[in-house]
């Protein structure tokens, strides 16, 4: 642990993660604007 300096961490993977899980939740936050449209528009 003393070879450890700050900043030097690869954090890649984690910044692919968070941009899946973005892509991911505005896909998902899409479908529900369209599914709630779609409900509203034909009186479902």
């Amino acid at each position: 642990m003393a070879d450890h300096k700050h900043g030097e961490m690869d954090t890649s993977v984690q910044e692919a993660t968070f941009v899946g899980f973005i892509k991911a939740s505005t896909y998902v936050a899409a479908f529900a604007i369209c599914a709630l449209l779609f409900m509203a528009i034909f009186n479902s």
